[in-house]
This record gives structure tokens, C-alpha cells and sequence, in this order.
């Protein structure tokens, strides 16, 4: 152990001894339930970083549907099936667009732009 390790232990004992922790909020309570318990122990600072960037587990869910739905109008051979993974395709990028303006992030999809204007123009 390190000399600044030995005496930050030495003041918090002396702390405690001395009742500074006593009326702290949450004294006594249990501690809150962490909600990457079940994360194992190594992933858990990446998560941790990522949740404070702003990504959350939906915008990832979110990402990999648009992925997988643009992958499926490719391939797809069908115009009315295409004409409807479009309509869903457009939905997720709307859902996804709000998502990134909720938390401050402008989005250069020309797609949300063009549906936002559509509906615009649909309401007057």
C-alpha cells in the first residue's frame, strides 16, 4: 500500500469514529440496486460509459432493426412487400430521429426531413 492509500484509510476511520457519516442521506438504508448487476463484472465500465454518452439500450435495438429492414428492401423482390418495409422502415427512422432530438443530437436524414415536411404540409 501507498502513503496517500494508508491515510485516506486513517481519515475515514476517524470519520466514522467520530460520527461525521451519521446524517448523511440514506445512513443506515441499503444501498440502491445497481441495474447492471446482472452485466458481468468486466463489461460493466463500458456500459457505464456508454449510459452516461447518452446511448441507451433502445437507440442500439433501434439501430439494428433499421440495419436489418434496409437489408431486407434489397433483397427483397416483391413491390408491395418493399412498399410496406419502406412504411416500417420510415416509421423506425422517425422513432429513431425523435430519439436523437430528445437528447440534443442533430440527425442528417433527408428521409426524416422529407416525412416532416409531409406531415406538415398534411396538418394545414
Amino acid at each position: 500500500m501507498d502513503l496517500f492509500h494508508i491515510v485516506s484509510e486513517d481519515r475515514i476511520k476517524k470519520a466514522y469514529k467520530d460520527g461525521e457519516f451519521d446524517n448523511l442521506p440514506g445512513y443506515g438504508k441499503p444501498l440502491p440496486i445497481d441495474d447492471l448487476a446482472g452485466v458481468p463484472e468486466e463489461l460493466r465500465m463500458a456500459y457505464k460509459l456508454l449510459k452516461n454518452a447518452g446511448y441507451t439500450e433502445e437507440e442500439g435495438h433501434l439501430r439494428r432493426e433499421l440495419t436489418t429492414i434496409e437489408e431486407l428492401i434489397r433483397k427483397c423482390d416483391d413491390p408491395e412487400e418493399r412498399e410496406g418495409l419502406r412504411r416500417k422502415l420510415n416509421e423506425k427512422l422517425l422513432r429513431f430521429n425523435q430519439m436523437m432530438s430528445k437528447r440534443g443530437v442533430k440527425t442528417n436524414s433527408s428521409i426524416f426531413k422529407n416525412y416532416e415536411h409531409k406531415v406538415q404540409n398534411k396538418l394545414k
